[in-house]
């Protein structure tokens, strides 16, 4: 072994096909894009996943780093914060949402976001501030109130001769957020305050304009008027990627936490897991039905209908019948799927696996119907041809119920292929066998299960808990947690000994 020690220095300049050791002994070469565009202070991040590299303009780089430095201070002044100062900023942050006036120009400023995302072709399903979305933001923030705190909540005591070592919740430190086009996710963040916590979004451009309304106009008064620290909820000031991917790489984290699907936030999560911060997500959402054999027809067809009134994380995208009562269940499930559509005044879109079109009728792969894309209105057949492995696929629809079908020949061959094609995420069986039921919840590589529609998946519907964000098992189980993240899940804890003599 060597007895020099390392030089390292600061990469001032990169060349078209200059190498990048990653991973211990993989390589990726700088393209003559990057290399035109790298500049001294610059940094470079490569995914180890899938070996993509990754520039982070020194602007971006210290935006984020900024950001993550005024919650950190703010953290260490979140000890002197008692639990009614915490209850009274979401109360004013609540009561200003409420404001006629501070709602009209948030409102405005997020047209204008909705406008613009639509020119890019964007899809706004979930960018626009509508009545119902302020309601639950309100809602939502009041529900923190009436939470309780795992800060300094006695968890387990352990008694010796002459002393004690308690257990007792505690601070985490600085949970850092991204999410796109989800305005209300800067309401919802914020219930990591409820345990003494402080906060850092980065929001994608879609909706930036819509976050900095609310942070002038209602969240930072409330943190004012509530007195807590200043740095206590930080937005990052950018709406690059690259800010999103310096703020998960900031080894100051306690937890990063990014809201949505796609590769955009599995690569976030590889940041965060190669920087050593813990991270909250699922990659890719979409949740499976199983019917079973002894599946009640009308049972199949409410869950069906149930799990596609809107498009979200845990809506219906795969559905598995078997294949002996296929003539029988399938007209259910079609009869479902449309009246999914008409509910959503769109028709429905079947994707079905090859080999298993016979029980359908001919004409659903001959006719063409309008489907609303993120870029406008488009025609598509009813139904077309997928692989098996395209069971993994998550179908991004806006308002046109669309999932994929798969005949199984029993429940064990549903079971295999969630196992290997799904995100690991939701998995319902609908069944009349209570011992069928037992068997898949404990086959079912899922942390969440269930026996009839999947929306149920959700913090505030499960637990009764505003939710943070959910986690599926694509990249491994969770520690010491379950998928649903609330403001009270987010915590540790400290052990104090208290001599008895």
């Amino acid at each position: 072994m060597s007895s020099e020690k390392p030089l390292a220095s600061a990469l001032e300049r990169l060349e078209p096909g200059q190498p990048i050791l990653f991973a211990g002994n993989r390589v990726v070469r700088v393209s003559e894009a990057l290399a035109a565009a790298f500049e001294p202070g610059d940094q470079l991040r490569v995914v180890e996943r899938t070996g993509a590299l990754l520039h982070v303009p020194r602007r971006e780089a210290e935006v984020a780093s900024a950001a993550v430095g005024r919650a950190a201070e703010a953290f260490r002044k979140m000890g002197e914060v008692g639990d009614d100062a915490i209850s009274a900023f979401y109360e004013a942050f609540a009561a200003r949402l409420e404001s006629a006036d501070v709602w009209q120009e948030i409102a405005r400023v997020n047209r204008a976001d909705v406008e613009r995302a639509a020119a890019r072709g964007r899809s706004t399903t979930r960018l626009v501030a509508s009545d119902g979305l302020r309601r639950d933001m309100i809602d939502g923030l009041r529900g923190w109130i009436g939470m309780g705190s795992r800060r300094g909540q006695l968890l387990e005591s352990v008694e010796h001769d002459g002393w004690r070592a308690d257990l007792l919740g505690a601070e985490l430190g600085v949970i850092g957020f991204v999410f796109e086009g989800r305005p209300n996710v800067l309401a919802d963040a914020t219930g990591v305050l409820r345990g003494g916590n402080t906060v850092v979004f980065r929001i994608g451009s879609d909706a930036l304009e819509t976050a900095r309304a609310m942070m002038r106009l209602a969240l930072e008064p409330a943190l004012a008027e509530a007195g807590l620290p200043e740095g206590a909820a930080v937005l990052v000031e950018s709406a690059a990627h690259a800010a999103g991917w310096a703020l998960f790489c900031d080894p100051r984290l306690s937890l990063a936490v990014a809201r949505g699907s796609g590769e955009a936030v599995a690569t976030l999560g590889a940041l965060a897991q190669q920087s050593g911060v813990p991270v909250s997500l699922h990659g890719t959402g979409g949740a499976w039905i199983v019917a079973s054999e002894t599946a009640k027809p009308e049972a199949l067809s409410r869950a069906v209908f149930e799990s596609l009134d809107r498009k979200v994380c845990n809506t219906l995208n795969v559905l598995c019948v078997p294949r002996a009562r296929a003539q029988e269940l399938l007209p259910v499930c079609l009869d479902a799927l449309t009246r999914a559509g008409d509910a959503l005044a769109q028709p429905y879109r079947l994707h079905v696996v090859e080999g298993d079109e016979g029980p359908l009728p001919p004409a659903l792969f001959e006719e063409t119907v309008p489907v609303a894309r993120a870029d406008g209105v488009v025609e598509e057949p009813r139904a077309d041809r997928i692989t098996t492995d395209q069971l993994a696929i998550e179908w991004e629809w806006e308002q046109t119920p669309e999932i994929s079908l798969k005949l199984v020949d029993d429940v064990g061959e549903a079971i295999e292929l969630f196992n290997r094609y799904s995100p690991q995420f939701i998995a319902s069986l609908v069944t009349e066998d209570e011992g069928e039921r037992e068997r898949f919840y404990q086959r079912i590589n899922a942390p969440f299960v269930g026996d009839s529609q999947t929306r149920w998946v959700d913090g505030q519907k499960a637990l009764s808990r505003p939710e943070l964000g959910l986690s599926n098992w694509q990249n491994g189980r969770l520690f010491g947690r379950g998928g649903i993240l609330s403001g009270d899940s987010v915590f540790s804890v400290r052990t104090r000994a208290t001599s008895q003599r």
